[in-house]
């Protein structure tokens, strides 16, 4: 019998924090940058030329987390029957936390023991473990920790599924995931539909970035002879499989694996320990990209682990990923009024030990084609049963997401399915602030101006004007690339820190940065964006003691001339919970001043943050 039940999640967890309310107007920089596209194949090059992010407007930035943990309950929807144990955090992105074995009691995914957030995507926080949908754009996604709506639907054998969907607000796509468990399964099966509401065509990009434990034994194994290899040096190289490149642990730095699909093969991918026993991840044919990403062995690998999950003991997870293309790096079309679905299964591969960790890579691949075939060949009719379903009416609403969607709508009119409803009690405070500009006006109001609803400037274009109105004009310029209207309008909104910040920004004007942070001091976002770009003295006066500006000490010290002021905040500790992935400005720095003292002390571990290994 399958159960759908709602349960607290109990983890030591650190606070994620508020908004950044300073608008994102240009994306982070992405850390897979490829610099060898002339010498990729045609349609490779232009699914990665095609559909890049100018930032990820509307979203604002989730960069006030920290690292402090605290026994928190999480809400948690718990789909099992009696082979497998599902739990999904609806709160987070329908993160599919645990998979478990009954019959084995083995938990099949890397379960994450606490919630510890860390600046790795599109919006800055992120959280290892579990299984991750990511949607809209390469990188982790900009719902990754936000709320989904959550909702019963009667299964096609009349089994209750777990039904998630929220609007990608980035794309403006509906993404809807149905967790179906049958009554005798041994797989949780998860349907993805993308919805592409809109009468035009939108840049599409899905991967679902699944964790698992790693050990000196464990084996990933694949339908492919051939990968496309990045290791972090902006290069995109095709090579042959082999024994080495199959074991996680085998490899020093970090490095991502996109494996060439072999024709004719159903795609899985499935991660096997010592006796051959693992996850197995298959799907219907639209999803036919497979990667392996590994940290790395080395210390800047091992200090990622360690910052993404405090207290980690043992050798850590790897991660094995399934996608829409064949890298990370691609979006594609997907045409207006169009929806794209396909089937995933999760569960437990059991392979022939010793054929899975054959030196022969072809007899290794073959026996988890074996060991998975009966489900790789029920997948086209398993997704024809969840197809009769995919339209149906929610019966019970289990939780609340954004008001976003019902926004769209009623701006949009769209016609979207009845499966994933927006309703309009959806809308919260926030949402139905905009509601007033549907008729010309955008009421000023004395909270912070929310993150520009770019999608709507030809609304804001006709409005009524206010400061707040030539604000979110200027915002919305400036992401369709009219830069110097987006100046105008922020010269118009007058003697604001909102305005005045977004001129700071893109032009370098520090009067501007100045007269901002004078009008709110308490900003710490703002005083940091300020101080990055002058290292002002009298802007480190009445600065909050935070790390970011910690670290900014340490530069000043260090272009002043004063490298043991600069050692001596930094032997003191500085804890940057924001340290960005790619990036390693402690290390760097640490270097810099050993180098000016003449001293050579090595890096402290918990510095080293090197995605190339050191």
């Amino acid at each position: 019998m399958t159960i759908l039940s709602a349960q607290d999640l109990v983890l030591h967890a650190a606070a994620l924090g508020g908004e950044n309310p300073l608008p994102p107007l240009r994306s982070h920089q992405e850390v897979h940058e490829v610099r060898n596209l002339a010498e990729l194949p045609p349609d490779l090059q232009a699914n990665i030329q095609y559909g890049g992010l100018r930032s990820t407007l509307p979203c604002l930035d989730q960069d006030g987390y920290d690292r402090t943990l605290v026994e928190t309950a999480l809400p948690s929807l718990v789909l099992e029957n009696d082979h497998i144990r599902a739990v999904v955090l609806p709160s987070l992105g329908g993160r599919l936390y645990s998979l478990v074995h009954k019959a084995t009691d083995t938990e099949l995914l890397y379960r994450n023991p606490v919630f510890q957030a860390a600046n790795l995507a599109l919006r800055n926080a992120w959280f290892a473990g579990g299984v991750e949908w990511n949607v809209g754009s390469t990188g982790h996604w900009t719902g990754t920790c936000s709320p989904m709506h959550a909702a019963r639907v009667e299964g096609p054998d009349g089994t209750p599924i777990l039904r998630l969907w929220e609007l990608e607000r980035t794309r403006n796509l509906i993404t809807q995931l149905d967790f179906w468990l049958p009554d005798d399964s041994e797989f949780l099966y998860v349907g993805v539909r993308l919805q592409n509401p809109a009468d035009h065509d939108v840049p599409a990009y899905w991967w679902s970035n699944i964790a698992v434990e790693q050990s000196e034994r464990t084996r990933v194994l694949v339908p492919a002879d051939q990968a496309w290899r990045y290791g972090y040096g902006a290069r995109l190289d095709l090579i042959d499989v082999t024994s080495e490149l199959t074991y996680p642990t085998r490899h020093d730095k970090a490095v991502d694996f996109f494996f060439e699909p072999l024709p004719g093969e159903r795609p899985w991918i499935a991660s096997v320990d010592a006796e051959g026993n693992g996850l197995a991840q298959a799907s219907t044919e639209r999803l036919q990209g497979r990667k392996l990403f590994v940290w790395g062995e080395a210390a800047g690998g091992r200090r990622w682990q360690e910052w993404l999950a405090p207290g980690l003991e043992g050798p850590g997870y790897a991660e094995i990923q399934a996608g829409l293309a064949r890298t990370q790096m691609e979006h594609l079309k997907l045409p207006g009024a169009t929806a794209w679905q396909w089937l995933e299964a999760y569960g437990r591969v059991s392979a022939d030990p010793v054929a899975a960790h054959d030196d022969d890579w072809q007899v290794a691949r073959a026996a988890g084609g074996t060991a998975l075939r009966p489900l790789l060949d029920g997948m086209p009719e398993r997704e024809a049963e969840w197809s009769t379903v995919v339209d149906a009416v929610p019966a019970e609403r289990l939780a609340v997401g954004s008001g976003w969607g019902a926004l769209e709508l009623a701006r949009t009119g769209w016609t979207v399915s009845a499966g994933t409803p927006f309703d309009p009690d959806t809308m919260t405070a926030r949402e139905r602030a905009w509601l007033p500009l549907l008729d010309g006006q955008l009421p000023v109001a004395d909270a912070v101006p929310d993150g520009t609803l770019v999608s709507w400037r030809e609304l804001l274009e006709k409005a009524a004007d206010n400061w707040l109105v030539w604000y979110h004009r200027g915002v919305a310029r400036y992401y369709a690339g009219d830069e110097a209207g987006a100046l105008e309008a922020w010269r118009e909104s007058g003697d604001n820190p909102w305005a005045l910040r977004n001129i700071g920004f893109v032009t370098g004007d520090l009067d501007a940065y100045r007269r901002a942070v004078e009008l709110r001091p308490d900003l710490v976002e703002l005083r940091v964006e300020a101080l990055t770009l002058s290292l002002d003295p009298a802007l480190f006066e009445g600065a909050p003691d935070d790390p970011r500006i910690q670290l900014l000490r340490v530069r000043a010290a260090l272009e002043s001339g004063d490298p043991q002021t600069a050692h001596e905040l930094l032997a003191a500790g500085i804890q940057l919970a924001t340290v960005r992935e790619g990036a390693n400005p402690l290390t760097d720095y640490w270097l810099a001043t050993e180098e000016a003292l003449g001293t050579g002390r090595p890096v402290p571990p918990e510095y080293q943050f090197g995605m190339s290994g050191s």
